[in-house]
């Protein structure tokens, strides 16, 4: 048996017993209008037309065009039925059943109840035709079309509600239904030239409301140039120009750009993105994608076929309704001192947080990425890690103005320390001294002068291994055991620790504090995903500070920029605080040479990596931002 037949046959089975208990109480006469109305409705559901239009008493061509182009009208994934009862009056009959109609792209059902009315026509049961058989406000002369339309994509704002997106041309290809000549040729060759699958595009427009703009394909500048001579030659084709806040302002990696839906983004997308929709590439708005696309709501419409006027309204969904913006905790003011300070000849990173807060503030960079170095990068501090052991150092009682020669070598435990270059030390150099000006060397015999366990404490005083909240990836840093003075020597000189430049801005706006404070990005909504129910994993908490050893630790940092190697980061009378580093590690079989500044001035903590040999190259970069942000206050 034909595998069409036994699908018809266990649907008809269906629809049968749906109705045998409730409506077949009595034996029913000679012939059955059950029949009838099963063999129409199972061949409406499974599209055998054909079958469909023999149970009525309509012209079979008619009836068949009609159930067809109502399934093309509505663009339906499926129609399903369900009989709700069958009476009978002599040679009459009416059936009451539900139709459900899946319109996909995510939309609910579409559910409406209906009659269908039989007569025996010539000996044999006939459902009696006419177009309400399809919905009862349907006509002679009207067809179904489906509305789309979309609120746009909300913005990404700065801490003060203003957009982080400068407007953008994008290119939107449609067409009008009513004045497509050949819509079949049509969506053909654009399929060749963009691949967005034929039929998907068909169908788009014919459910339309003939003469409204159908949006097919959405192209950007540079894919619309290329394209343009070719999607000239197809008739009918209009392109439609639309101007959108989709180009990214800085911190444009943190942002994200934002582009065109392709056959690829539609594919893992799903509904409800349509074509003249865009979708996040990357930063936040990638991870807000849900929130920040406009909500697409649809109508079910009837159309008069003869003036294209609007009929009846049938059906609407409203669409989502968690869209909404992004507020973010970016300054545009610190963020174009900080797009100016980092706008050398090398590569360079560099986070401002509010030290108050753990508020970003700004991300720049020049040859580095914002969101995969700034936040989530994972880089040896060298002696800039020295503020984190200090804060254990001092706790456990080492006192700043004990002397501490600076050799040009040590060995601790077996781990050789190297001091390439040091500032003025004097003859009788001190702690304090040996870290305003990183001597590694002086450092890193420390170690037999602490434990471990009061090394991993202080680092997670400052957050580092910690879990964090944000919505893009970002890096809290590592510490690794240390079981011996070699290691922990190695952990104070900063050279087994990885840590983003991100966590170290925090550690400066800790000291500036008094407070260790997990960063934040975004303000509002509160989550990435809305729609899950699962609850938002919960922030650090804050983390205060000894009162006494901070005293001593902003001591230290201050002496760092005053008579130590960060001076170039203030210039007379700044109250800059902070420290530099430098130090040359192999990351991936390659040396790399970098350049740390990490402090503060006011209420603005900043961690500055630079990748050169030139050990001053962030505290230059610090003093250049710190000024820049002064004067723009």
């Amino acid at each position: 048996m034909p595998l069409a037949v036994r699908i018809r046959r266990a649907l008809s089975a269906g629809l049968s017993l749906a109705v045998a208990v409730p409506l077949l109480s009595a034996c029913l006469s000679e012939p059955s209008p059950h029949e009838a109305v099963s063999q129409f409705l199972v061949g409406w559901q499974t599209g055998d037309y054909d079958s469909a239009a023999e149970r009525t008493d309509g012209d079979p061509k008619v009836v068949k065009r009609a159930l067809e182009d109502a399934g093309l009208q509505l663009d339906a994934a499926s129609l399903r039925f369900s009989l709700k009862g069958l009476r009978t009056n002599g040679e009459n009959a009416d059936a009451r059943f539900q139709v459900q109609v899946d319109l996909g792209d995510n939309n609910p059902l579409w559910q409406y109840d209906n009659d269908l009315p039989l007569h025996v026509v010539d000996g044999v049961w006939k459902v009696r035709w006419s177009p309400s058989v399809i919905h009862p406000q349907l006509r002679e002369g009207q067809r179904f079309a489906v509305e789309v339309s979309s609120m746009g994509r909300q913005p990404i704002e700065d801490r003060n509600g203003d957009a982080l997106q400068r407007e953008a041309t994008l290119y939107v290809a449609g067409v009008y239904p009513a004045r497509v000549k050949d819509p079949v040729g049509v969506c053909e060759r654009l399929y060749q030239v963009t691949g967005f699958a034929q039929d998907r595009l068909l169908s788009r427009i014919r459910s339309a409301p003939p003469q409204d703009f159908v949006p097919l394909v959405t192209f950007g500048g540079t894919k619309y140039a290329q394209l343009r001579d070719r999607l000239d030659e197809i008739p009918d084709l209009k392109i439609d120009k639309k101007s959108q806040p989709v180009a990214p302002a800085q911190p444009a990696d943190i942002i994200g750009k934002v582009g065109a839906i392709t056959p690829e983004t539609e594919q893992q997308l799903g509904g409800p993105q349509r074509a003249g929709d865009t979708v996040g590439q990357g930063g936040l708005q990638k991870a807000y994608q849900d929130q920040l696309t406009g909500s697409t709501g649809t109508k079910v419409i009837t159309y008069d076929l003869k003036t294209s006027e609007q009929v009846a309204e049938l059906a609407q969904w409203p669409g989502r309704s968690n869209t909404t913006s992004v507020k973010t905790t970016i300054d545009r003011g610190v963020q174009r001192s900080a797009d100016l300070a980092v706008s050398g000849t090398v590569p360079a990173t560099l986070v401002a947080v509010k030290a108050s807060t753990g508020e970003i503030l700004a991300v720049g960079s020049h040859e580095m990425n914002q969101a995969r170095d700034g936040l989530n990068g994972r880089f040896p501090p060298g002696t800039a890690f020295s503020v984190v052991a200090a804060e254990g150092l001092l706790a456990g009682g080492v006192d700043p103005r004990q002397k501490l020669p600076c050799p040009v070598g040590r060995t601790v435990g077996g781990a050789r320390f190297e001091q390439v270059a040091v500032g003025p030390l004097g003859t009788s150099p001190t702690i304090a001294s040996d870290f305003a000006n990183g001597c590694v060397t002086a450092l890193a015999s420390l170690a037999r002068r602490v434990d471990a366990g009061t090394l991993t404490e202080a680092a997670s005083r400052f957050g580092i291994g910690g879990d964090w909240t944000l919505p893009l990836r970002s890096f809290s840093g590592t510490v690794p055991a240390a079981t011996s003075d070699a290691a922990k020597a190695k952990i104070i000189a900063g050279q087994s620790v990885r840590v983003s430049p991100l966590s170290m801005a925090l550690v400066a706006g800790a000291v500036a504090s008094g407070t260790w404070r997990p960063p934040t990005l975004v303000t509002s909504p509160g989550s990435p995903d809305l729609s899950s129910d699962a609850p938002p994993p919960a922030s650090p908490r804050p983390v205060a500070l000894d009162p006494q050893t901070l005293t001593k630790l902003r001591a230290l940092m201050r002496s760092g920029v005053t008579s130590g190697t960060a001076a170039a980061a203030a210039a007379p009378g700044d109250k800059v605080h902070g420290v530099s580093a430098a130090i040359t590690y192999t990351d991936k079989k390659r040396a790399r040479s970098l350049s740390w500044f990490v402090g503060w001035q006011g209420d603005i903590a900043v961690a500055v990596l630079s990748e050169t040999t030139s050990a001053t190259s962030s505290a230059q970069i610090a003093g250049q931002f710190f000024r820049s942000a002064r004067s723009a206050a």
